[in-house]
C-alpha cells in the first residue's frame, strides 16, 4: 500500500480542527499561542486548481464563469482528474516521451490522485497562476549564466541512460526528498499537482517545524539570530532561519542544495528564497515567497499561496518500504541491455 497510518500521538498539542475550510484570505480573530504568537500549528494542505504559472498571456484572475467550468466534476471523475480513465491525455503510445510522463495516468486509480477540487482565492480574485512577481504570473528568463549552467547539467546527464544507475533517478523517486522540480516542502514551497500536498505544522517559542506528508520531509526552523552554516555546507531544504515581523513569520534561506532543483533549475550558490507565513484566520495562512537567484534570474520572482485547514489525519507516505518498483525499473533496463546483446 503506499501509505502506513502515521502515529499522531506527537501531535497532541494541536489546535483542534475547525469543520469547513475557508477559500477566501479574510480578516477574523486569528489564533495565538501562549507567548502572543500567531499561531501556524495544525494540518494544512495547498493543493488547489490554480498552476503553479500563468497560462501566457493570461490576466491574473478568472471569471466567475471560468472558475464554475474548471471546478465541475464530471460523473464520479474530479474536476482535475489524475487517470486516462476519467480525461487525463493518454500519452501511452507516444515512444518520444519518457515513461514517466507516457505512463502517467495509467499507473493508479482514481482513489490515488488528488489533484485539487477549487480554484486558490486571495483577497477576493481567483488566481490563475502561484507565481504574482513578475506581473505576467511566469517565472523570468534565464540570465546568459542561468542558460550555461542548463546547457552544462543537459550535458552531462545525456552522457549516461536515464536507467543506468540509481543515482540518475529523480530524488523523490529514489525517496531521499521530494524536493526536485515541484517541491512541497520548499523552500519554496510548490504545491503538489499529484496526491499528499499535506503538511503538519509544530510551533514552539524557538522553533517552527514543517513536515510533508509526501516522503514525511521535516524542515526544522530556528526563530532567532543564530550562526549561519558554512558556506560548503549544503543540505537539504538549505540552512533556514526564522524572525517575526509583527503578525508574520519571516523565514530567510540560503546555502541551498544544487541537486535540490527548483521547476528543474538547479540553485545557483547565491540563491536566497525569503518566506512569509501570514495567520489571516481560523482556516487560512497565507504564504508568500521570493526567490532572488541573480547568477540564475533575470530578477527575483514569487508569489502567493493560501494553505487551508486540513481537516483530515495525515498518513505516513512509506516511500522506502513500497519502492519496489525503482528496483524493478533498473532491472529492466538491465535486461533490455541483455536483449539488445543477444544474451
Amino acid at each position: 500500500m503506499k501509505k502506513v497510518l502515521f502515529s499522531l500521538t506527537i501531535f497532541a498539542g494541536f489546535i483542534s480542527m475547525a469543520q469547513a475550510p475557508a477559500r477566501d484570505v479574510g480578516a477574523s480573530q486569528v489564533p495565538r499561542t501562549p507567548d502572543g504568537r500567531p499561531d501556524l500549528q495544525g494540518n494544512w494542505t495547498n493543493m488547489w486548481l490554480t498552476p503553479f504559472e500563468r497560462e501566457e498571456g493570461r490576466g491574473p484572475s478568472y471569471t466567475a464563469a471560468e472558475v464554475a467550468q474548471l471546478e465541475q466534476p464530471s460523473g464520479d471523475c474530479p474536476a482535475r482528474p489524475g487517470t486516462v480513465e476519467c480525461g487525463r491525455d493518454d500519452n501511452r503510445t507516444d515512444a518520444s516521451l519518457n515513461n514517466e510522463v507516457r505512463l502517467s495516468g495509467a499507473e493508479y486509480n482514481e482513489v490515488y490522485w488528488d489533484r485539487g477540487s477549487l480554484v486558490a482565492i486571495v483577497n477576493g480574485e481567483p488566481r490563475t497562476s502561484f507565481i504574482t512577481r513578475p506581473s505576467n504570473g511566469r517565472r523570468p528568463p534565464l540570465t546568459p549564466e542561468g542558460e550555461r549552467r542548463v546547457r552544462q547539467d543537459r550535458a552531462f546527464r545525456e552522457q549516461f541512460g536515464a536507467y543506468d544507475h540509481p543515482e540518475l533517478r529523480p530524488l523523490g523517486e529514489r525517496c531521499v526528498v521530494n524536493g526536485s522540480t515541484s517541491g512541497p516542502a520548499g523552500p519554496p514551497i510548490v504545491p503538489k499537482t499529484s496526491y499528499n500536498g499535506n503538511y503538519t505544522i509544530v510551533q514552539t517559542t524557538d522553533h517552527v517545524m514543517i513536515m510533508t506528508e509526501m516522503i514525511h520531509d521535516a524542515r526544522i526552523i530556528p526563530i532567532g539570530d543564530g550562526p549561519p552554516l558554512p558556506d560548503h555546507v549544503r543540505p537539504w531544504f538549505g540552512d533556514s532561519r526564522g524572525h517575526w515581523e509583527g503578525e508574520v513569520l519571516v523565514v530567510e534561506t540560503t546555502n541551498l542544495n544544487s541537486l535540490q532543483t527548483l521547476q528543474g533549475i538547479s540553485p545557483s550558490e547565491e540563491m536566497k528564497v525569503t518566506e512569509r507565513f501570514t495567520r489571516v484566520d481560523e482556516e487560512t495562512i497565507l504564504y508568500e515567497f521570493t526567490v532572488d537567484d541573480p547568477t540564475v534570474y533575470t530578477e527575483p520572482w514569487g508569489g502567493e499561496v493560501p494553505f487551508r485547514r486540513f481537516n483530515d489525519l495525515l498518513y505516513e507516505y512509506a516511500c522506502h518500504e513500497g519502492n519496489y518498483s525503482f528496483s524493478g525499473v533498473l532491472g529492466g533496463a538491465r535486461y533490455q541491455e541483455r536483449l539488445a546483446e543477444g544474451r
